[in-house]
């Protein structure tokens, strides 16, 4: 199928890529000239497990090209896929400038018969704002879909191509026709292809990842519970997960959760759904709680040490999750901003994500090139990013290097027992 992605964002080139592993010819378009010359070189300016190997093998295989071309693109294509920004406005709403500036060119340029799938997270309504922007631009047909991405960022490209489910919005049967055989290499071991309306799918996003994000502030909650009662979160949450009704995934407490889709995607269902007169309080409670979870662990260090001014606290991980250089809405910013406005010193290292802290922190933290280098002299070990690489360290070392052997574990990574008996005083999140 002859394939165009305009957006070569996170999903964008995830999106690209993936199609073009299973065979389709896929243009690739972006407005960034300089992006676009760094991925034909094969270079990905984005860290993600797997990716820059599928966009080399891909492109060299001529299935997988790269321009600015956006009108070309669009007339060599069937279906035009729209996977640009929807950044976050100050109310929380999402921004659909790009998008529907995006649906107007691709409208400008049709030549025929399109398929216009809308990739990029956004409200509900918003295939039928797309719908009247092409309507007004073009006399061609035309169908527009919802296709929402669920990729999580570190297990991108597996999850595009193992997914759990597959979600089209479609009013069209020949839309739908061509969007279900596009996605049928992928669902080969039984993965449910969910057709539905398209209001349905544009909110069935949203709806999972409001939902995975109560669970998390829930779990929080429940590990402060269970820090004023000397209860332990672990029992309490393998407890909780025995529960087929409930699961065990997403209830590990911690510093709160990050990354471009959870702190966004629920502040924008709180917005819409106020904009129909609905007060979405679950959800203005689980925003309002991620924040201070953010803040839980700067508390614990400050109740240690009293005065924080002049001592120097390492931190391990930045990124707002492994196996990515993401700091959007990371935990780390807001933890280290309070550690640095309360006078203490910060030496950093994070396996992919310094480059990004640098351009946040500039000069005010220091970035070691290795995990052991941020420990040199510092008073305490606080760690903020769970990366597996953290999770058995040389312990001896650990305690040689710090002034104090005294850890602040954000992600309950280590086991209070083993901390105990090497001699350390540690402190984590509802143990």
């Amino acid at each position: 199928m002859k394939i165009a992605v305009v957006g070569t964002g996170y999903v964008g080139l995830v999106l690209g890529a993936c199609l073009a592993e299973s065979g389709n010819d896929v243009v690739c378009v972006d407005k960034d000239a300089a992006k676009v010359r760094m991925l034909r070189r094969g270079k990905v300016p984005i860290y993600e497990p797997g990716l820059e190997e599928l966009v080399k093998r891909n492109k060299t295989e001529g299935r997988l090209v790269f321009t600015t071309e956006l009108p070309k693109a669009v007339r060599a294509s069937t279906v035009v896929f729209i996977a640009v920004g929807t950044p976050q406005g100050e109310d929380g709403s999402a921004d659909l400038r790009h998008v529907l500036g995006v649906a107007g060119q691709i409208a400008k340029a049709m030549n025929g018969y399109k398929v216009v799938v809308n990739k990029s997270t956004v409200p509900v309504g918003t295939a039928e704002r797309v719908r009247e922007v092409i309507r007004r631009e073009t006399t061609h047909p035309f169908s527009v879909v919802s296709n929402p991405e669920f990729l999580k960022q570190g297990a991108a490209v597996d999850d595009f191509m193992k997914p759990d489910r597959v979600v089209i919005g479609a009013e069209d049967p020949r839309a739908a026709e061509l969007m279900v055989s596009l996605h049928k290499p992928f669902t080969r071991t039984g993965a449910p292809i969910m057709v539905m309306d398209c209001a349905s799918a544009e909110l069935s996003k949203y709806a999972a990842n409001a939902f995975l994000a109560t669970k998390i502030s829930f779990m929080n909650e429940i590990a402060n519970v269970c820090d004023l009662f000397g209860a332990d979160v672990d029992r309490v949450r393998q407890a909780m997960g025995s529960d087929r009704r409930i699961g065990s995934s997403f209830l590990f407490p911690g510093v709160g959760y990050g990354g471009s889709c959870f702190p966004k995607d629920v502040k924008a269902i709180a917005k819409f759904s106020a904009d129909k007169k609905y007060d979405f309080k679950i959800l203005k409670a689980v925003d309002a709680v991620n924040e201070l979870q953010k803040r839980v662990l700067v508390k614990k260090i400050e109740t240690h040490f009293g005065n924080l001014k002049g001592k120097t606290i390492a931190v391990w991980g930045l990124a707002f999750k492994p196996k990515t250089d993401d700091m959007r809405e990371a935990p780390s910013v807001p933890i280290i901003e309070a550690l640095l406005a309360k006078g203490a010193k910060v030496q950093a290292y994070d396996p992919e994500a310094a480059k990004t802290a640098r351009g946040i922190f500039g000069s005010r933290v220091m970035f070691a090139a290795r995990n052991y280098d941020a420990l040199k002299g510092a008073d305490a070990l606080a760690v903020i990013t769970e990366w597996q690489e953290f999770r058995e360290p040389d312990f001896a070392r650990i305690k040689k290097l710090l002034r104090a052997p005294v850890v602040f574990d954000g992600r309950n990574i280590y086991q209070p027992e083993q901390m105990k008996a090497q001699g350390f005083t540690y402190h984590s999140i509802g143990r």
